[in-house]
């Protein structure tokens, strides 16, 4: 069974690390597994549609179209990260920012935390997957803190309590739900596809407590405002690759945990509770993400808060529902996944380059480091939404959505703080991308790995509205098949 495999290879590849002492030849090996896993993934999802949900090891993995789907998104950014790492890492050692030595506990680390996340859609037990996403915390962690810097120990500490207490807060949840689970007579369980199961019969007045705390807690992870202050310093201080992965996958984690939570809610209760809780704090995130967008001067920092921004749209999505805003919401996690990941890639270049954040100080990245400079400029434009890159088509779909549903205000909350926000990445990104850079900055050779790494994810970015007129007459049957528990 492909999920073995994907799971497997990143624990087979950390045992590895330990031994591989060249760490070119690693990076290498690192990617190809990778590439493996993103195989593996690409499999699963299309058995899954195609034949419906499995349960392997007992009732431990269950795998439905969902859960495979969010696996493949993992999957996709693990890959491009790994591409990544090998000239990225190589140049830190060349600098001797880092030994051989610690590139190693870096690859270490990678491994530990894309399995973690590979994890967490794959188990059935509620308990477990709180286990698993808080493990995604706690590797996650020394990667942030990885430089040892004081700016990057403080924000690693500052990462783990706040997400600790958060996940608090979503375990009260789910002792809450099985509590609740337990008092309508079921078995006594806390795999999903049981409680889902039974979930009409279970107590609605808990069911709706449960799911605040669970929203809170979960939420704290996924970077939903007002819970999201850990994450604007984590996503900057982490060494480039893990911050692509912390702001393109680990936070899609939480939002799958939600969204298992969510259909028991949506069974129990009915889709306006969860609809309501979920447009709220969608509206709140890109309210929050807005205004700090606007006034940012740290350049990881304000795609940190694009990552708060578009958290929020994809919540937005989810909590209005239907074909086209649940459709759009899943769109966004993916099309989100794969730009952010570029978008970091970029950033890390740039500071590489320019040994700053400010973005008062950057200038004239496109005459210095032209690839990264035109991926950079590409990307931006498909990062604030425009057409006819992928954002463009995930967003429009959420927003038409609101409007057939009749949510006319919810609808032009959106499209505002979009604009908004629109205008704010083109003023950030001209800056700096052109202009005259710094005297004495020459142009700078970039490494193959990065360059495929920039290449692969861009043609997603670009290929998914083509590829979505082929299947949109399939949209309503692809997003019944995800849902279909």
């Amino acid at each position: 069974m492909q999920i073995f495999f994907i799971l497997g290879i990143p624990v087979l590849l950390a045992l590895t690390a330990l031994l591989v002492k060249k760490q070119r030849i690693f990076g290498i090996l690192n990617s190809i597994g990778y590439l493996v896993v993103l195989c593996g993934s690409i499999l699963l999802l299309k058995k899954t549609v195609l034949s419906g949900g499995v349960k392997l090891c007992g009732d431990f993995i269950y795998l439905d179209a969902l859960s495979a789907f969010f696996i493949f998104v993992i999957s996709v950014v693990a890959f491009a990260a790994a591409l990544y790492s090998v000239g990225y890492i190589r140049k830190d050692i060349e600098k001797g920012i880092i030994s051989e030595k610690k590139a190693r506990v870096y690859y270490i680390l990678f491994n530990l935390f894309c399995c973690s996340m590979l994890f967490v859609p794959a188990v059935n037990n509620l308990g477990i997957l709180w286990v698993a996403i808080e493990m995604t915390t706690l590797i996650s962690a020394f990667l942030v803190g990885f430089y040892n810097s004081k700016e990057s120990v403080e924000a690693a500490w500052k990462y783990i309590i706040i997400c600790s207490v958060g996940i608090i807060f979503a375990l009260l949840g789910t002792i809450l739900f099985y509590y609740a689970f337990s008092l309508s007579g079921g078995t006594r369980s806390l795999n999903w596809s049981i409680i889902a199961a039974g979930a009409a019969n279970m107590d609605k007045n808990i069911l709706k407590v449960a799911f605040i705390f669970i929203l809170v807690g979960y939420g704290t992870k996924a970077g939903l405002a007002p819970m999201h202050t850990w994450l604007p310093d984590a996503h900057s201080q982490a060494v480039s690759p893990i911050s692509a992965l912390l702001s393109g996958v680990l936070l899609k984690t939480a939002i799958y945990a939600i969204l298992r939570f969510g259909i028991i809610i949506i069974k129990g209760v009915g889709f306006a509770y969860f609809s309501n809780l979920m447009i709220l704090f969608g509206m709140i995130s890109l309210a929050i993400s807005c205004g700090f967008i606007l006034v940012q001067k740290d350049l990881k920092r304000l795609l940190a808060y694009h990552s708060v921004e578009h958290v929020g749209i994809i919540s937005i999505g989810l909590g209005i529902g239907g074909i086209l805003g649940t459709g759009g919401a899943l769109l966004h996690v993916f099309n989100h996944a794969v730009t952010k990941a570029l978008m970091f890639f970029g950033a890390g270049n740039v500071v590489n380059k320019y040994r700053t954040h400010n973005m008062h100080v950057i200038r004239g990245v496109i005459n210095v480091m032209p690839f990264t400079g035109f991926m950079l400029f590409m990307g931006a434009f498909a990062l604030a939404g425009m057409p006819p890159f992928s954002i463009f088509i995930s967003e429009i779909l959420i927003i038409f959505s609101a409007f057939l549903k009749g949510s006319y205000l919810v609808a032009f909350l959106l499209l505002g703080f979009i604009t908004v926000i629109f205008g704010a990445v083109v003023h950030h990104f001209s800056k700096i991308l052109f202009g005259n850079s710094p005297k004495g900055m020459l142009a700078v050779k970039e490494p193959l790995s990065g360059k495929l790494a920039f290449l692969f994810l861009f043609v997603q970015i670009c290929a998914v509205g083509i590829v979505l007129l082929f299947i949109k007459k399939d949209l309503a049957w692809i997003v019944q098949k995800l849902f279909q528990g």
